[in-house]
């Protein structure tokens, strides 16, 4: 299958070719640089409209023949993916070949999986407009976790942009990090999720009242990918997957590169980021992913072809895929390890927060400290308020251990049937009643016993009354069951009357207004 991709979702006009026999991607970029400040839609979509027929006529240089056009579709800025959308159109009219729609951070994702070789991974898409963690699980790419407010690289900018240096802001804020020291910023990782806001806003707040630049790019690079890299290293331990590509232009940032690497070495997974042309915005993983669609037959008449700005990775029917799923049955013996600690199971459990190498140690040791005290607190308190948690026996705050009863004799993701997730929606909301938030309620923090259900692992927990704060501690489990349940739908269903039942049913309403908002963009 030989294929002319085309790339043009808001900066770089991009053209490829890629031709599956051989495996030989030859890509052409014409990036748009805005004279100051960050991406001006009108601007880019004039460069777009100048550039893209000079990339497209220097990849057909490159074509002995072409059997389909592909295009990106979104998301992106709508000017410019009108345009993009309209030459693919023309092309593959006047080729006479089928033309194919593809989704850019499928695309992202696809690449890494293309030429790592890897089977099944878990992605983290860290891009300028996105950040997500994403996962194949009952023919899509699910959305296992993502930001709460702005995209990575976007983030960086307005960071950069505070300085008055030019777009993009990353390479700047990394070359300056080089000579840094670490102060403190804020942290924020809910399950999965994740937040830029709150630190963007201390940065700015930090070289404002006299702080080194230096060492205040160097703590936003330590605490923004260290976010990062958590959230990827729940994912793997969600799932049971062993796989992880990156993917998106931040990661060209070798200290994400580094961090995410020194993770997967600890946990014997494999990890994987492609070369720099593949990661920043290209045509070529567009060429890539367009080949296999079209190899599956799935391509668009030109009446079905309209762009979609929001066009979301969990809105896309895998076709080119079979029926397997990053998820897999994790198995559990004496010690388990978990997303950031390891527990000794035996007549008691023994959980320690050892101490994670790819963390600033600073942040490290300040993180453990916190999510040991609030894991042993908020435990005692879940179990007073009727929801049935370990008896907490020992904790050792300067160590990050705690010694607990030994509940359960599996997780809750080794049986993920309705009638005990219903279980887990009456305790998540009878928690939330006594103004309690789990912060990480995943079907792994939860165990299973003949005759009940108990919540564990309440590191990331607090306290709080607000009604977005409980909806979002719902978001976080009804993410991680769209990644790992055989019936999704059934099992949310069942989910939410547990959680109606015993609960607020604002929280549910609020829920749906949180799936509504798309939060990356």
């Amino acid at each position: 299958m030989r294929v002319l991709g085309i790339e043009g979702t808001a900066w770089a006009a991009s053209a490829a070719y890629f031709d599956s026999a051989t495996d030989e991607v030859f890509i052409e970029s014409d990036p748009y640089q805005p004279d100051s400040g960050g991406i001006h839609p009108r601007e880019a979509a004039e460069h777009m409209s100048e550039a893209i027929p000079q990339v497209i006529e220097w990849a057909l240089s490159e074509a002995e023949s072409v059997d389909a056009v592909a295009f990106s579709r979104g998301p992106g800025l709508g000017p410019c993916l009108r345009i993009v959308a309209s030459a693919a159109r023309a092309l593959a009219q006047s080729l006479d070949v089928p033309l194919v729609g593809v989704n850019h951070m499928v695309a992202h994702l696809e690449i890494g999986r293309h030429r790592s070789g890897f089977a099944n991974p878990v992605c983290l898409n860290a891009s300028g407009a996105n950040a997500h963690v994403l996962g194949y699980h009952n023919g899509r790419y699910q959305v296992l976790g993502e930001t709460m407010d702005t995209g990575v690289g976007n983030a960086l900018d307005k960071f950069a942009r505070h300085l008055d240096w030019g777009h993009p802001g990353g390479p700047k804020v990394e070359d300056r990090a080089k000579n840094g020291e670490y102060v403190d910023l804020p942290y924020v990782v809910k399950g999965m999720d994740f937040s830029f806001s709150g630190i963007m806003s201390a940065a700015k707040d930090a070289v404002d009242s006299g702080e080194r630049i230096e060492d205040v790019c160097f703590a936003l690079q330590e605490n923004v990918f260290s976010m990062l890299t958590e959230v990827s290293e729940r994912a793997l331990s969600l799932t049971g997957s062993d796989e992880l590509v990156l993917g998106g232009g931040v990661g060209q940032n070798a200290r994400l590169r580094g961090m995410l690497e020194t993770m997967c070495e600890a946990r014997d997974a494999s990890f994987y980021a492609p070369e720099p042309r593949f990661l920043r915005d290209n045509a070529g993983m567009i060429a890539v992913l367009g080949a296999e669609m079209a190899a599956a037959g799935d391509t668009l008449a030109i009446e079905e072809s309209r762009v979609d700005s929001d066009f979301r990775p969990d809105q896309v029917e895998v076709t080119w895929r079979g029926g397997e799923s990053v998820s897999k049955r994790v198995e559990t013996g004496s010690d388990v390890a978990g997303a950031e600690a390891t527990v000794e199971l035996g007549d008691v459990v023994r959980k320690r927060r050892h101490a994670r190498a790819y963390r600033h140690p600073t942040l490290d040791a300040r993180l453990r400290h916190e999510r040991t005290a609030s894991e042993a607190r908020l435990t005692s308190l879940a179990r007073r308020a009727g929801v049935p948690t370990p008896v907490v026996r020992d904790v050792d705050l300067r160590e990050g251990t705690l010694v607990l009863e030994h509940v359960g004799r599996a997780d809750l993701s080794a049986d993920l049937a309705p009638e005990r997730v219903r279980e887990l929606g009456t305790h998540l909301a009878t928690l939330h009643r006594n103004g309690i938030v789990h912060g990480d309620p995943t079907p792994r923090n939860a165990r299973l016993s003949e005759d009940r259900l108990y919540c564990i692992d309440f590191g990331l927990g607090y306290h709080t009354d607000e009604l977005e704060d409980h909806a979002m501690d719902v978001h976080v489990f009804e993410r991680a069951l769209s990644g790992t349940a055989t019936d999704f739908e059934a099992c949310r269903e069942a989910f939410e009357a547990g959680y109606r039942e015993a609960g607020d049913p604002a929280v549910l309403d609020q829920l749906r207004e949180i799936e509504g908002r798309g939060r990356y963009r």
